[in-house]
């Protein structure tokens, strides 16, 4: 029964053909055939179905067609011969290119809102006007209004004292405790209290409105069409009178003259006032009342004259506000400064582009383009305001400084400056970041930058991440520099209780190993930072690797006096201040670092000797220093007598307490060590400590000079005979000096 199959294939096929899915349907078709198959009429529907239930009520057909699909269900699909299709080629296009089409998708635009324009001024359907109902409506909307502006009125004429005393004592407070917190405080209060007030006229507004439309839907609509003019524009101008405040001086937050602040606020008072009545009330009753024609070329003629007057303002008054914003800027922190420095340069261009784009707006979205405009401005205010504000407490913090406690000081001595710096960093990079934010929330406040959907979108979520990542990195790695770092300075300073300071050794490689720790911890943050933002280490790694090894072959001497000044080190061989001998240098030891140590003799001549120049040197200063004092005396005089008079010079000179502290244990006479013609040679040694040699020799010499004098010991005298000439006999040869009378 094959033609069973056939039957049950067409019944099911038959809904599946009447639908066609774009993308999917058409793509599993052949490519040779893409008319698609015909819908089956009702009649051959009503067959198929009466040939369905014929087969299912026999008994044998039934069965047929059972075992029928359970073979076409076993038998495996034919595989489809996969079809390559090439991608799509798309020329690149060139930067000009795209300039253009972007400037022609703009241009093409703007031509159909000029074109939508000139078509409601002169084509548009005219309606007839009728002066009764526009007369009541008027009657009505004006009744209205007034009460509305004198509730107002009223209601912040009753505020004025009340701002006036907000005003004093908050200057006074600041005066008086050098506290700038009350002074914000009062001018916050005073901004709330405003939008309370105009939340209350609004309210009594809405009910004069319910009772003042005459029964006139008409009238109902232009009066909440006021109202909300109202709020909007009332809104903005308490936040024009938060800026200059001109009845409240003490209340001004910033520093501007009376007049100027008399000024401006009432000019951008009137130009609010004009625009917002003017587009939201004015254009769209002359619409609906009069004609389109008319509300529209209101609408041009109003919006022309207040950029005009907008524009003059601002170039009028260029040079003062540019003077004016220039002394802020040197009054200001330098952080402050630079940006308000900037903004002087460019702030009529960008004011002037302002109303521009204002104008253009309003010619073709009157209502919409203004509340856009001066929503996107009240939220540029309080994001710069906020901004500036957090910045302003971050600057302060940067100013001042963490003291810690004498005794930590002493315990650890880079410990506050170490966490004055961190602290300050930490604030600079929350400064810049919160300058960054702030720029992101005005390009989001105008449309040109989407800040919440980039946030929550996967380039926004993985900066985040990526910045907090670096910021916990950062931290942890401060953090360990910190701890370890002071634990080093606590080991090279003395605590309270008068621990003696390390030894040389121990502070040269504790300075050593902190240096060494410090180049470890920052290479590694780097590292870490650089996975972290998405560089490939390894080849860095490799690089360096390679680099390394190739150093390596190529300063051979510099690895030498690396291991050898390692060696000198841990030996204990010369730390900083002791006094050596190299080669034929003797001088102070001022510097050591790992490839090098610096000397400097007593001439003044600093010395830079590379550790493996370095194969003996003498250290004065380990252990003890020695004094073997020799003198000479003449031959003819008594060695007893010397002998007496050494001693009694050393026995004085033991009796002075600042040579005896210097001297370990007791002088060492030798006697007679030495033998010849003229002279012999007296004895006596010391033991002293260290570098301490020099100063019991000096006072020695001076004692043993005082005593030999005071003996009559005389020193060796060299003497020599004249003789006569072989052929002069007249000069006879005088006679020889007596020894105790030698003659030079």
């Amino acid at each position: 029964m094959p033609w069973i199959l056939l039957l049950i294939a067409t019944l099911f096929c038959a809904p599946l053909q009447a639908v066609t899915i774009p993308g999917v349907t058409t793509s599993a078709t052949s490519p040779a055939s893409q008319t698609p198959p015909t819908e089956p009429d009702a009649a051959q529907k009503k067959a198929a179905y009466a040939a369905l239930a014929d087969v299912l009520e026999n008994d044998s057909s039934r069965q047929e067609l059972i075992k029928q699909l359970r073979s076409a269900a076993a038998t495996p699909p034919q595989e489809k011969v996969p079809q390559l299709t090439p991608p799509p080629v798309s020329a690149e296009k060139t930067v000009l290119e795209s300039v253009t089409d972007v400037s022609r998708h703009y241009g093409e635009a703007l031509s159909t809102r000029f074109a939508q324009l000139w078509r409601n001024i002169s084509t548009a359907q005219h309606k007839p006007f009728n002066s009764q109902t526009f007369s009541n409506a008027v009657s009505h909307f004006l009744l209205l209004a007034g009460l509305v502006f004198a509730f107002y009125a009223l209601l912040r004429l009753c505020a004025l004292p009340l701002y006036r005393k907000m005003g004093k004592w908050g200057r006074k407070k600041n005066r008086d405790r050098s506290n700038w917190l009350h002074l914000p405080a009062m001018i916050t209060a005073a901004m709330i209290i405003d939008l309370l007030l105009l939340a209350l006229t609004l309210f009594v507004g809405q009910m004069l409105s319910d009772r003042l439309n005459g029964g006139s839907r008409t009238v109902a609509f232009q009066q909440s069409l006021f109202l909300n003019a109202f709020a909007l524009i009332e809104f903005f101008k308490a936040i024009l009178r938060l800026i200059f405040c001109p009845r409240v001086p003490d209340l001004r937050p910033f520093t501007i003259q009376d007049e100027a602040a008399r000024y401006w606020s009432l000019r951008l008072s009137l130009l609010s006032g004009v625009i917002g009545y003017g587009l939201i009330v004015a254009v769209p009753i002359m619409s609906n009342q009069v004609n389109v024609q008319t509300g529209a070329l209101a609408n041009v003629v109003i919006m022309l004259c207040i950029t005009v007057w907008a524009l003059w303002l601002i170039f009028h008054n260029k040079k003062a506000i540019t003077e004016s914003l220039i002394g802020l800027a040197n009054r200001s922190l330098s952080f402050f400064s630079l940006f308000i420095r900037a903004f002087a340069l460019v702030w009529h261009w960008i004011a002037s582009a302002y109303f521009i784009v204002l104008f253009f707006f309003s010619l073709f979205d009157p209502g919409n383009s203004l509340k856009f405009m001066m929503g996107a401005s009240v939220r540029s205010l309080a994001i710069i305001s906020i901004a500036a504000f957090i910045s302003g407490i971050l600057s302060r913090w940067i100013a001042k400084t963490i003291t810690l406690s004498p005794e930590t000081q002493r315990n650890y001595p880079e410990l506050q400056k170490r966490l004055n710096g961190w602290l300050s960093a930490s604030l600079k990079a929350a400064r810049i970041l919160t300058v960054c934010v702030s720029v992101m929330l005005l390009l989001s406040a105008w449309g040109l930058f989407d800040f919440w959907s980039w946030l929550h979108n996967g380039a926004g979520e993985k900066t985040v991440d990526v910045l907090i990542r670096i910021a916990l990195i950062l931290f942890f790695s401060a953090i360990g520099w910190t701890l370890l770092a002071s634990l080093i300075e606590n080991r090279l300073a003395s605590d309270i209780h008068g621990r003696p300071l390390p030894s040389a050794r121990a502070r040269t490689l504790l300075t050593l190993f902190r240096n060494a720790l410090a180049v470890v911890i920052s290479t590694i943050t780097v590292m870490i930072l650089l996975s972290e933002i998405g560089v490939n280490i390894a080849p860095l790694l490799a690089g360096a690797g390679a680099l390394g090894l190739a150093i390596s072959f190529g300063s051979q001497t510099l690895v030498k006096d690396i291991i050898t000044g390692i060696f000198i080190q841990f030996e204990n061989g010369m730390n900083t201040g002791d006094l050596v001998t190299i080669g034929p240098l003797t001088g102070m030891v001022e510097r050591m670092s790992i490839r090098s140590v610096g000397v400097r003799q007593d001439t003044g001549a600093y010395h830079i000797i590379p550790w493996s120049s370095i194969t003996t040197f003498a250290n004065f200063v380990r252990g003890i220093g020695s004094v073997v004092a020799n003198y000479d005396v003449d031959r003819g005089e008594d060695v007893d007598k010397a002998n007496d008079a050494l001693k009694a010079a050393v026995t004085e000179l033991m009796e002075q307490e600042d040579i005896r502290g210097l001297v370990i244990g007791e002088p060492s006479f030798a006697g007679l060590v030495g033998l010849t013609n003229t002279a012999f040679t007296l004895r006596a040694s010391f033991t002293t400590l260290p570098l301490k040699q020099w100063t019991v020799r000096f006072a020695l010499d001076a004692q043993v000079k005082k005593h030999f004098d005071k003996a009559g010991i005389r020193a060796p005298v060299q003497t020599y005979q004249v003789l006569p000439s072989p052929g002069n006999p007249a000069l006879a040869a005088p006679e020889p000096p007596t020894p105790n009378q030698p003659t030079l």
